[in-house]
């Protein structure tokens, strides 16, 4: 290998995106694994992945409607702060401008659990789950 240039490629090291060591409330889990939905805008939920580029890490936060499987939400950034979550969630509402009874189902990351994120929830209906 070495004669011809060759050389093994390191593995990239872990990189833990979840916080959910916080002193924020959490919700209880009202979707227990149950995603199955009979209709659009019932049930949304919401995770957050990370890409390597050239340039560094980017950070991807997106919003699934779990009857359709299809992206109503996303934000992309160079951080793991609330807004990335909220850009996100703030995009899925303005397009699809659910009604009450939305369940809104993500990791207990300290994102979707802070106080900023449920207090930009636009309706009483609006569950965390």
């Amino acid at each position: 290998m070495r004669e011809d240039g060759f050389r093994a490629r390191r593995a990239r090291k872990f990189k833990a995106t979840t916080d959910s060591k916080h002193d924020f409330p959490v919700a209880e889990n009202r979707l227990d694994r149950n995603f199955d939905v009979e209709r659009p805008n019932a049930v949304w939920a919401a995770d957050i992945t990370y890409v390597w580029t050239r340039q560094g890490w980017l950070y991807l936060a997106v919003v699934i409607d779990l009857f359709s499987r299809r992206v109503v939400g996303w934000s992309l950034k160079l951080h793991l702060r609330r807004s990335l979550v909220l850009e996100a969630l703030r995009q899925a509402l303005k397009q699809r401008d659910p009604k009450a009874g939305l369940i809104h189902h993500s990791d207990r990351g300290s994102q979707y659990a802070s106080i900023t994120t449920s207090a930009c929830l636009p309706m009483p209906a609006f569950s965390v789950a």
